[in-house]
This record gives C-alpha cells, sequence and structure tokens, in this order.
C-alpha cells in the first residue's frame, strides 16, 4: 500500500469517527487519534509498503519487569481475543499495543470493523488481561 493510500484511508477513517479535518499520516508517515476511550495509532513502513495500525494497551513508566511482555505474547498464544491483532511492544516508547498490518488497501467499511475489534481488545487487555498477566508474573 503506497503512503498516499495509506494517508486517504486513515483520513477517511478519522474523519468518520469525528475527529475533523485530520490530514491522516503526516509527511513521515505516522498518525493517531482518540476514539472513544482508545487510542490508535498509525504509521506507514515505506520499505515494505505496509500501513501498521496499533491500540494502545498499556504505557509503562519504566521498562517492564521481565517476564511481562512474555506473558502478553502467551495470553495471545493461549487464544485471548486479541482484536486481529498481535501483541507489540515499542521499547523506544515503552508501550504495549495490539497491531495489525495491512499491505493492500481495504474496503472502507472493513477496515472500519477491523479498527472496532482492535480497539475494543486493547481495551480489555488494558484491564483485564493487564491484570491476570501481573497476577501470573508477580503472583498478586
Amino acid at each position: 500500500m503506497t503512503r498516499e493510500a495509506a494517508r486517504e484511508l486513515v483520513r477517511w477513517y478519522l474523519q468518520t469517527q469525528g475527529a475533523g479535518m485530520s490530514e491522516g499520516l503526516n509527511a513521515q508517515g505516522f498518525g493517531g487519534a482518540m476514539v472513544g476511550d482508545a487510542q490508535l495509532y498509525f504509521e506507514h513502513h515505506e520499505a515494505t509498503q505496509t500501513l501498521e495500525c496499533s491500540a494502545l494497551v498499556y504505557r509503562f513508566r519504566e521498562d517492564p519487569k521481565p517476564g511481562v511482555i512474555d506473558g502478553f505474547r502467551r495470553e495471545a498464544e493461549e487464544g485471548t481475543d486479541a482484536g486481529g491483532g498481535t501483541v507489540d511492544f515499542e521499547t523506544e516508547n515503552k508501550s504495549l499495543f495490539l497491531s495489525r498490518d495491512y499491505t493492500q488497501l481495504p474496503v472502507g467499511s472493513a477496515f472500519t470493523k477491523d479498527m472496532e475489534r482492535l480497539m475494543k481488545a486493547s481495551l480489555t487487555w488494558g484491564t483485564t488481561v493487564l491484570d491476570r498477566v501481573a497476577s501470573r508474573v508477580f503472583g498478586t
């Protein structure tokens, strides 16, 4: 998917979600918005022509303790609904996301449903799953 196609898709989607006159993606290929209670981020990867869509699960203040990220990955492997996404920890901003990639331009209604699923799952992962992972890792 070209950057221009990704920009138009994200712009259209954010406008349908009430974000006003969003440009979709900036010149560096990044975009984002709050949609309801969820935080969505978008990044176009030029080298692979991929649009990465990420819903924030949790932002750590410090590097996560050993076993925490693996605990989230284990949840996904065990079948916890990730809204069609995968567990994605970004070390540079210490944030955990559920992310999904698009290499082909999806139909608008399908993209909207995908984002709804991803956001809903991220909110569940930020509460129920986070508590479950903490209990497993720290024994609390």
